[in-house]
């Protein structure tokens, strides 16, 4: 059975499963779907048309993933309307979560952190407290993202330099605490953006960039000051 407290709030036509945990003041919105297996914390408050606690499928060409179990989410977040969650992953506390946005299993999203209006963040990848995802960006699968850092509009990400034609360990960038990636940037497979580097809106990254420096271009290089 779920545990529901009787200060939470559910619109019309909430789908609730077994062995769902939910804290105190929660709200839902109409004909959301909580699966088996979520817990959420107190103050949540879930748009409408979401799906949390999704168990992740795959076909004969798709690697297989950890079995995924649980899905937290911590206290005080705020989650838009047709999300969908998926079931292993951690979302921390104080998180928003914008309309349409899809968060793969085996995720973990540090407090306070944004994701922003349809942004994808896929399998596998870390997301650290106080960090800015912002509309239509998408986090490849395999990535680290470390605390305070800002993603622009529609940035997006690869973990894959063979494009499916060889086998190769999937690993998307590494970007460290503090960096700042423009709008429409794109960061290839295993790349490592250091600590406060600001990449211009536009660039390509083909190659690591060193700490506190400023990048630009297609491939993106060093602006010399």
């Amino acid at each position: 059975m779920a545990s529901i407290p009787e200060s939470s709030q559910f619109g019309n036509n909430v789908v609730i499963e077994n062995n769902v945990s939910i804290g105190e003041h929660v709200v839902i919105g109409h004909n959301s779907i909580i699966l088996e297996g979520t817990t959420i914390g107190d103050h949540v408050h879930i748009g409408c048309n979401c799906v949390i606690g999704v168990k992740p499928s795959i076909n004969q060409r798709m690697r297989k993933t950890s079995k995924a179990t649980q899905l937290v989410i911590e206290p005080g977040t705020r989650i838009g309307q047709l999300v969908s969650i998926y079931s292993g992953t951690r979302v921390g506390k104080d998180v928003f979560i914008g309309d349409h946005a899809s968060i793969r299993e085996n995720v973990t999203i540090g407090d306070e952190s944004i994701v922003g209006r349809a942004a994808i963040v896929e399998l596998n990848t870390i997301i650290g407290k106080s960090c800015t995802i912002q509309t239509l960006a998408y986090v490849t699968g395999d990535t680290t993202i470390e605390d305070n850092v800002f993603l622009g509009p529609c940035v997006s990400m690869s973990n894959d330099k063979y494009m499916g034609a060889q086998s190769y360990s999937l690993k998307g960038p590494y970007i460290k605490k503090g960096a700042k990636i423009g709008n429409n940037a794109s960061l290839l497979p295993g790349v490592n953006i250091g600590e406060n580097t600001i990449v211009g809106a536009g660039s390509v990254v083909t190659k690591h960039l060193e700490n506190g420096i400023v990048a630009v271009g297609i491939p993106a290089k060093k602006l010399q000051s």
